[in-house]
């Protein structure tokens, strides 16, 4: 379908009124789907894993007010692909609140905040045109992350965490010589007898790593590639970064103390493990950002790149 466009002022020191209009379609589209942000307040306040949903829209928007004079330097109403994304996007919601989720409420709100991220998108491009789009495309997609992952992704994936936590936590016992059994994920050492349960997963913790490491990319690297490069490296040290959490506590609760294993570094430490796994990504970042830089002098390109998230 060919898009339609029609100029309609520069920036916000051009005419107010695209931003008027993505206002009022913002809180209409709230209002009708305010059942839908209801539900997620609640999930995101009742389960820690999802805690981080209500800032993600707020990043968004600071993404976009920090780079407005790229993203409204041309703003052009869009009309076309922009209906038809809204559409598409009005039929997904109607489609997952006409379906019964009792059993699995999660998944009615992954399909909802899908459909809702889509409308927004649609949205943005209806107000301000192809260009703005393109050049807000990282904020845009990184309302994503406000997603909740239905359980056909999230149990694999929390699997495969236990799975990988429970290997480098292994192999953490034997090099540093403690004798070990495991089943399973039951660990058996000579005092005591540990279990990585789906709670020791640190799927939290994950999740908060990869969306400040894919912020972190966003400013520092200038290309897709690399970006995406970076944010997959999040999955490996994550597992190590949980496996040296297990390991840590479990040795410090059978050579110092017990209440190691159940205290509040237990329960209440996960950010120091956190921002170990960003002392270890620290430096990889570095290493990319200099490839990087390298790359270009060879290529003789003086000039500077687009900000990372919208290069090509």
């Amino acid at each position: 379908m060919k898009s339609t466009e029609r100029a309609a002022g520069n920036g916000f020191s051009g005419s107010l009124g695209p931003h008027v209009c993505f206002a009022a379609f913002v809180i209409v589209a709230g209002l009708l789907t305010l059942s839908l942000w209801r539900s997620l307040i609640s999930y995101s306040l009742r389960d820690d894993s999802y805690s981080h949903i209500l800032l993600i829209p707020l990043i968004s928007v600071f993404l976009i007010v920090m780079d407005r004079k790229a993203v409204f330097r041309e703003i052009r109403s869009s009309i076309g692909f922009s209906v038809v994304l809204i559409a598409l996007g009005a039929f997904g919601f109607w489609r997952a609140s006409r379906q019964s989720f009792s059993d699995n409420g999660r998944l009615f709100l992954s399909l909802a905040s899908l459909a809702i991220v889509i409308i927004l998108i649609g949205g943005f491009l209806l107000c301000y045109g192809r260009r703005a789009t393109r050049a807000a495309l990282f904020p845009l997609l990184f309302l994503l992350f406000m997603v909740p992952w239905p359980d056909l992704i999230l149990a694999p994936t929390v699997s495969f965490l236990q799975e990988g936590s429970t290997d480098v936590a292994c192999f953490i016992f034997r090099l540093v010589g403690v004798p070990n059994l495991r089943q399973g994920f039951v660990v058996s050492l000579p005092t005591v007898t540990i279990q990585v349960a789906s709670e020791c997963s640190s799927i939290r913790s994950s999740m908060a790593l990869l969306i400040t490491c894919v912020l972190a990319a966003h400013f520092a690297l200038r290309t897709h590639w690399r970006t995406w490069l970076f944010a997959a490296l999040v999955v490996p040290f994550s597992v190590i970064k949980n496996g040296i959490r297990i390991a840590t506590l479990t040795l410090l609760g059978t050579c110092v103390d017990p209440s190691f294993l159940t205290g509040r570094l237990h329960n209440d430490g996960g950010f120091v493990f956190f921002f170990l796994a960003l002392a270890m990504l620290w430096p990889l970042l570095r290493l990319l950002q200099r490839w990087e830089s390298r790359g270009r002098r060879l290529s003789g390109d003086s000039t500077k790149a687009p900000a990372a998230g919208y290069a090509s």
